[in-house]
């Protein structure tokens, strides 16, 4: 893990402790996204990581239904794009 995924891990993590037990429980997903950020830094370095976690932020709202919402494998591709060929 590189020294910039390690410091948000830490960041994320402190959030869990301090901050989240004041909070009352609302997250729509499981896992938790604090959860799910700690799997995707772990899975997929910082830049990645941060960005999946950004994106299940932008969606955890009272309008999505939430839900089981795994971070992906990071050896899973996305198919390509063959009609514009």
């Amino acid at each position: 893990m590189s020294v910039l995924a390690r410091a948000l891990t830490v960041m994320v993590v402190a959030y869990r402790r301090y901050v989240s037990p004041a909070l009352p429980a609302r997250c729509r997903f499981y896992p938790s996204c604090s959860a799910y950020s700690l799997e995707a830094l772990a899975k997929h370095g910082a830049v990645r990581g941060t960005g999946l976690t950004v994106w299940r932020l932008l969606r955890c709202h009272p309008f999505h239904p939430g839900g089981y919402d795994p971070v992906p494998d990071p050896n899973r591709h996305r198919p390509a794009d063959v009609t514009g060929a």
